[in-house]
């Protein structure tokens, strides 16, 4: 794995995003398309997470997202920003806040 430097890191923008809604992503049994709010300014992104995460589960959840990726059409829906999560093994654990923290609050 090649290194970035200090500089390249502090170009990735890393928010708290509340998930406000969850959606099926049509013919796609591990996505789910969020609508995610950072305090103010909504987005959608598409996530492989549905396999580990049940709707119910992530509704109204605070995630840590990168927020200013290009966006991506996956599945033919337009992903504006990736959420945070690490696997283990087949389990994916979503990088959440340990206390409630405001929408939209930076990550870094």
């Amino acid at each position: 794995m090649s290194e970035i430097s200090l500089g390249q890191f502090k170009e990735i923008e890393l928010r708290v995003a509340k998930v406000l809604d969850v959606f099926e992503v049509e013919g796609a049994d591990r996505l789910w398309k969020l609508l995610i709010d950072l305090g103010g300014q909504k987005k959608e992104i598409v996530a492989g997470i549905k396999k580990s995460y049940p709707r119910e589960a992530l509704l109204g959840k605070n995630i840590v997202v990168v927020n200013n990726l290009a966006p991506a059409v996956i599945r033919g829906v337009e992903s504006r920003g990736m959420l945070l999560a690490a696997r283990d093994g087949e389990e994916l654990a979503l990088i959440t806040t340990d206390r409630d923290v405001s929408a939209g609050s930076s990550v870094g």
